[in-house]
């Protein structure tokens, strides 16, 4: 069965993206920990990131960093944060999360943005990569 995020891979589910390539895809979480929160997913669908091979985990790395820097340059943060966790979809991906204090690093702490908002967000990240 395929993941949430094959299908917004597949163009079944909409999603915010920010990039894609022929191997990866960032796009906003839309249960974020903060203004930003970015997942970057391979789209080839693997449940645990350690069960990729070297050159796509260290492209996912590579790719991952690319948004993180973009990220920073749009949202005004002391830092970006990076997770990796892989319980609640069973497809590897890394969130990124725009940091000025560490409880933005918690999975209960929720914002909550506008259709506007994250589409326009968006648009901002991609423009600065």
């Amino acid at each position: 069965m395929s993941s949430i995020f094959t299908k917004i891979i597949q163009g079944e589910i909409p999603c915010y993206k920010i990039a894609e390539d022929d191997r990866f895809l960032a796009f906003l979480d839309v249960n974020p920990n903060a203004k930003g929160h970015t997942l970057c997913i391979p789209k080839l669908e693997i449940n645990k990131i350690f069960d990729m091979d070297d050159d796509l985990y260290l492209g996912l790395m590579q790719f991952s960093k690319k948004i993180a820097i973009a990220l920073e340059k749009t949202v005004p943060c002391k830092r970006v944060g990076m997770a990796v966790v892989g319980l609640e979809v069973p497809h590897a991906h890394v969130h990124l999360i725009p940091l000025n204090e560490m409880d933005e690093m918690r999975f209960q702490n929720k914002v909550t943005l506008t259709t506007e908002e994250f589409t326009e967000l968006a648009a901002a990240i991609a423009a600065n990569l």
